[in-house]
Formats: C-alpha cells, structure tokens, sequence
C-alpha cells in the first residue's frame, strides 16, 4: 500500500507541475528577410549569431513581396508584410525593405549592417526595460503575468508569437539560387491576444498546442516600443 501511495503522489506531482516554467526576459530584435532577396543573406547570418545571446529574442519574419522574382518563399506570410508596413506607417517612412531590422520596436536599420545593428542592441541592453513579462505553461495553457508598466503605456498590445528554431532551405531559383541557407527562430504566427491599459497587473491563460517556440510581447500601439517580452525557451 505504502508503495502505491508513493507512485501515486509521484504521478499527481508530475501532473500538477508546469511543463515549461522558465521565461527569459529579452531585448527582441525582428528581422524583416526573404529568401527571394539576394541582400538577406548577410542578415540572416547575423541573426544567427545574435540568437546565440540569452539576453536577446531574434525573430525572423518573412514577407511574401519578393515572391514574384521566381522563387516562392517557403516561411512568407501577408501577415508579416502587412507588420512591416504597419511599422513603417507609424514612423511615417515611405518605403519597405529587406533586410530590415527593427530592434525593441523602435530602431529601424538595415539588416546586414551588422556595426549598427549591435549599437542598437548593444543600447537597448545598457538600459532596463519598463516592464517585465512572466510566462508559465502547463499542458496547453499558458499564464501570462506582468507588474504595471511604469508610467502608464497604455494601451498595450499583448501579443503570441510561435517561431520554429531553425529551418534550413535549399534555394531553387531567383537571387538566392543554388544556396542552401539556414535560418533562426522563424516565426509562424505572430498574434494579438489581448489589450492592456499597463496600469493593473496583467494576468491572463491562453491556450497553446505543440512544441514550437514561444514568446509574449508587450508593445505600445503603433506598433511602437516593445516594453516587455519574454520566451518560452
């Protein structure tokens, strides 16, 4: 009996523990690429090496405007292209392009410069963040909780973003032709769950399935300044 009892609170100890219950805070840097696109490259490899810094959350969102050079990009979505537009709105710029990195929402550079890139980052870093995101995930939900934002940002848009780690694609045609190129944390959706006036504490359960890569972001309206984000890693 003593026995049975002991495997039976082992079993109901493993049921009620979060499966996943480490979420790092993170600087996010997105990285706007295309395999059509013969200048991402370079980018694509500093994201690479930018990914491999715990303190940082590179995303890769492919946009779908270079498809009609001859090669359809496998990871291409309206849905990022209509993000980088919507980014590029905001800030009034004419014009959208790749490589395109945006780092915490509000430094817009070119991809594959990688010197300005890193004083982006390397700014962002030097700096505490106004808010701070807590993820738990346990079986297919996931709890999300956040202190008020210092100062009141509302409203702030509480977004999901699922990403695969790593995809390697051999280029069959277009700018990219005969490449075999290797891309990291390559979003596959990117969405708003929620809306926060930053002045409460945030506490919020979604539902979430598989094993892809997650993350929570925090971001004023615009999109404008990330102010909280977090993985799943």
């Amino acid at each position: 009996m003593k026995n049975t009892l002991t495997a039976l609170c082992a079993g109901w100890l493993v049921l009620a523990s979060p499966v996943s219950a480490q979420s790092d805070d993170a600087v996010v840097v997105e990285l706007f690429t295309s395999q059509g696109c013969s200048s991402c490259p370079a980018a694509d490899a500093l994201m690479t090496e930018l990914a491999k810094d715990p303190r940082l959350l590179t995303l890769s969102l492919h946009v779908d405007y270079w498809d009609y050079l001859g090669w359809k990009d496998k990871f291409a979505s309206p849905q990022f292209t209509k993000r980088q537009k919507a980014y590029a709105h905001y800030a009034h710029d004419k014009m959208v392009y790749t490589p395109q990195a945006i780092v915490q929402g509000q430094h817009r550079l070119i991809g594959n410069r990688a010197d300005e890139l890193a004083d982006a980052v390397g700014k962002q870093l030097s700096h505490e963040q106004p808010g701070r995101v807590v993820l738990t995930r346990q079986g297919d939900v996931l709890s999300i909780d956040a202190a008020p934002i210092v100062g009141g940002q509302g409203p702030i848009r509480v977004q999901l973003v699922r990403y695969t780690p790593t995809e390697t694609v051999q280029i069959e045609r277009g700018e990219n032709a005969g490449k075999e190129l290797t891309y990291n944390n390559v979003v596959t959706s990117w969405t708003t769950i929620g809306k926060w006036d930053g002045a409460l504490p945030l506490a919020m359960q979604v539902p979430v399935e598989g094993d892809a890569g997650l993350a929570v972001i925090l971001q004023a309206e615009g999109p404008a300044a990330i102010l909280a984000a977090a993985a799943l890693r």
